[in-house]
C-alpha cells in the first residue's frame, strides 16, 4: 500500500513539474505576460493596429512600454472605424488632440475588472473622469462596452473596449 502511495505522489508531481506555470500571470514557463509591456501585448493581439498607429503618432508608446503600472481601456480596430476614415485622419495630424484622446483611455494603476466595477468614476491620465456603469447588460466606460477584461502585461492591465471614448 506505502508503494502504491509513494507511486500516485510521484506521478502527481510529475504532472505538476510539467504544466509549471508562473505564481504571478499564470502563463506556462515560455508565456509570461508579466514579463510583456501593454505595447507587446497589445500587438501580439493583432486588433489593436489602428490604437498603436495612434499611440505612435502620439509619442505615446515610450511611456506605454514604460514601468507603468497603467491600466489601458483598449478599442478595438472596429471601434476606431466607428469614428470614420476622416476623423482618423484627422486626428493622426493632430498630436495635441491625439494624444489627448489616447491618455483619456489610461488609468494610472492596476484596475482589474473587480476594481472597475467598484468604481463610479476613474481618473485618467489626461485629467478627466471616466464614467463607469454598471448594469445588467454588462459594463460601460462612457459609451463604450467593455467586452474583455483583464488582460495582464508586466505593466499593466488592458481592458477590450467597442467604442473610442473621449473626454468630456
Amino acid at each position: 500500500m506505502k508503494k502504491l502511495v509513494l507511486i500516485l505522489l510521484l506521478c502527481a508531481f510529475a504532472t505538476t513539474s510539467s504544466l509549471a506555470h508562473c505564481g504571478e500571470c499564470g502563463a506556462s514557463k515560455e508565456g509570461h505576460s508579466h514579463d510583456k509591456t501593454i505595447v507587446s501585448v497589445a500587438k501580439e493581439a493583432g486588433t489593436f493596429q489602428t490604437l498603436l498607429t495612434a499611440a505612435q503618432a502620439a509619442g505615446l508608446v515610450e511611456t506605454l512600454t514604460g514601468e507603468g503600472p497603467y491600466t489601458v481601456f483598449a478599442p478595438t480596430d472596429d471601434a476606431f472605424a466607428k469614428l470614420g476614415d476622416d476623423t482618423i485622419k484627422s486626428l493622426l495630424n493632430d498630436k495635441e488632440k491625439l494624444k489627448a484622446i489616447l491618455l483619456y483611455h489610461v488609468v494610472p494603476g492596476k484596475k482589474y475588472a473587480a476594481d472597475v466595477v467598484k468604481a463610479s468614476t476613474l481618473p485618467s491620465a489626461q485629467g478627466g473622469e471616466i464614467d463607469v456603469e454598471v448594469s445588467d447588460a454588462g459594463v460601460k466606460v462612457d459609451n463604450a462596452n467593455i467586452v474583455k477584461t483583464d488582460i495582464e502585461a508586466g505593466n499593466g492591465v488592458i481592458h477590450v473596449i467597442d467604442s473610442v471614448i473621449l473626454p468630456k
